[in-house]
């Protein structure tokens, strides 16, 4: 299908449908089996939904997000009573090395964060307008989707828009992880999960377009934060079941209790947490299962539009 003549939507990008090698079987056993995957053409996000852009979704709709909701004893049976209350999962870096088998060495369920305030009780997005949103739930997303006349990409969809053209490239802009020495994603620099090396003023989340663009024209894709997608997790991606999978992502961070029945989502493009030392997923390729009432602090998304057929 051709590119329609012009954006429906402000900051959209058309993306044409093709074949394309989805997965690699050179990185994580969730990526495989490499494989063909032919997607239809579709309108995609410029850059994931930001802070800006959700606060409208909220002032026009009074949502009240995930994390703004006290969780109950029945959702949450081995929650204790601090863990009932509104909050969501935020990463608080260590001040020393840690064993990189336990995630709760990093991450903290933190009452009182919500994307308003993302690193909990007196922080604001006073100055983060043009970030992501994080502490957001597949729910909001789905809801933000629907208000602005969207949906949320299927993982195909996501993962050939990423991959700018670069069939079967390991990154969205090639096989280096640097171009001419630049970095061309918001990832973590240094020792994780305790020695970050970035700049001051540039660590956790960055504005979104603060690295270049992939070949269709789309930021973000990779690095700075996970981005949901429409599409339940299966171990093998070729697979048309959308049965949830009963397994627990490493690096995005636990829920406040082990739901192991729970519906899983699948998570793509990494966030400004993942390292070569421990987690090397902002690449196109790169996904994850989340529970679908998660929110953490380096979890966003991005929408698509379909052409009408």
């Amino acid at each position: 299908m051709s590119a329609p003549a012009a954006a429906p939507r402000p900051d959209m990008v058309w993306v044409a449908g093709a074949e394309f090698r989805m997965g690699s079987d050179e990185h994580y056993p969730e990526e495989r089996p490499a494989h063909r995957r032919t997607v239809p053409g579709v309108w995609v996000d410029h850059h994931p939904v930001t802070n800006q852009e959700f606060g409208r979704f909220v002032a026009g709709t009074g949502h009240v997000t995930t994390a703004e909701v006290a969780p109950t004893l029945e959702e949450f049976p081995d929650a204790s009573d601090d863990q009932l209350v509104p909050g969501s999962l935020v990463f608080t870096p260590p001040g020393h090395p840690v064993p990189l088998h336990d995630v709760r060495a990093w991450w903290s369920w933190v009452p009182g964060a919500q994307w308003r305030h993302p690193d909990g009780p007196g922080s604001t997005v006073h100055g983060r307008e043009q970030h992501p949103v994080v502490h957001v739930s597949h729910a909001d997303a789905a809801a933000y989707a629907a208000w602005a006349g969207k949906e949320l990409p299927s993982e195909a969809e996501w993962e050939h828009a990423a991959r700018g053209g670069l069939d079967g490239a390991t990154y969205a802009w090639g096989e280096g992880f640097t171009v001419d020495g630049r970095r061309m994603a918001n990832t973590w620099q240094g020792e994780f999960p305790h020695l970050d090396l970035r700049p001051p003023g540039h660590g956790r989340t960055s504005p979104v377009g603060s690295f270049p663009p992939n070949g269709y024209g789309l930021v973000d894709v990779c690095g700075n934060v996970w981005e949901w997608t429409g599409s339940a997790f299966t171990s093998d991606h070729r697979a048309s079941t959308r049965a949830p999978a009963r397994t627990t992502p490493a690096c995005c961070g636990p829920a406040p209790t082990d739901r192991a029945s729970a519906t899983q989502l699948v998570i793509k493009g990494g966030s400004h947490l993942c390292s070569p030392d421990y987690c090397l997923r902002y690449r196109p390729a790169a996904r994850q299962p989340q529970t679908a009432d998660t929110s953490t602090s380096h979890l966003g998304f991005r929408c698509v539009l379909r052409p009408a057929t």
